[in-house]
């Protein structure tokens, strides 16, 4: 599943062709995803203008000047693609329609904007803009990692009492808000933390250590377009490249790159996910 990198990637990319533009034309080509579309959501988007473009968690939403807000998820294997972008960004034409084709804007500046997704479990819904905030899947979110909410304090607040290990702790979408399996399995190796550790148990000067190293995951991984292990793509059908940096994540039984270590990397499962680190540099 895309995690907060990728989105962000996905929405630098939309935002160029779809901040303060029109949507001459939504086009909805079937009654659900993962659940049912909101009721009328093709004529609630049709001739509305897109305020602001922006991102919640693994989420991206869309401010509209009816007052309403569009959230979109990608689920596993949702793609957002833009073609026939009017500023030159992009090199393709409008292509033919394909089978998972579910969503398509039309925008008024000629760009158009397909959803597609094969295995529909990403989804759409539509809400008030002024309660966006409060919406079932927004309401209870952690802070954003990149943003000022997330700091020393209140990560060593979080972890206080807590006998789950780090690496859930983190993955609780209330502790902040967007991390994923990828990109706690590298921040944890570039903090030197086992993810078996029990969060309670790691001195807080450590756990202090983890907010700038999970900024600098997350930047670096935002500028390298996001890790394409599976579905994800850019929206210009590009693949990200983070994945060719993983210091630990999918790297089972290769050598740690740490100089010197002469460990060989370990996959576990926890709590039904594999995690990737290094037994020698992670205590």
């Amino acid at each position: 599943m895309p995690e907060l990198p990728e989105v962000e990637t996905v929405r630098r990319g939309l935002a160029p062709v779809l901040e303060g533009q029109r949507i001459i034309r939504a086009q909805v080509n079937r009654p659900d995803l993962r659940w049912p579309f909101p009721r009328d959501m093709a004529d609630r988007l049709s001739g509305r203008t897109v305020l602001r473009l922006w991102r919640r968690s693994k989420y991206i939403l869309a401010d509209l000047d009816s007052g309403e807000t569009l959230l979109v998820h990608l689920g596993m294997s949702g793609r957002m693609t833009v073609s026939g972008d009017p500023l030159g960004r992009f090199l393709h034409d409008h292509p033919a329609a394909q089978k998972h084709d579910h969503v398509v804007l039309h925008i008024g500046n000629g760009a158009r904007i397909t959803f597609n997704d094969p295995r529909r479990f990403g989804a759409m819904d539509l809400m008030p803009s002024d309660t966006a905030s409060r919406h079932r899947l927004l309401a209870g979110l952690g802070p954003e990692p990149l943003g000022n909410d997330f700091h020393e304090p209140g990560l060593i607040d979080a972890f206080h009492g807590r006998m789950s290990p780090v690496k859930s702790v983190l993955l609780d979408q209330k502790t902040v808000a967007g991390l994923g399996n990828i990109y706690v399995c590298e921040a944890l190796f570039r903090a030197r933390l086992s993810p078996r550790r029990k969060a309670g148990r790691i001195a807080a000067p450590r756990v202090a250590e983890l907010v700038p190293i999970i900024r600098q995951v997350l930047t670096e991984a935002i500028a390298a377009g996001g890790s394409s292990l599976r579905d994800f793509r850019q929206t210009d059908g590009e693949l990200g490249y983070f994945q060719h940096r993983f210091d630990v994540y999918g790297r089972e039984d290769q050598a740690c790159r740490t100089p010197r270590c002469p460990a060989t990397i370990r996959r576990i499962v926890q709590s039904g996910r594999s995690s990737f680190y290094c037994p020698q540099c992670q205590r």
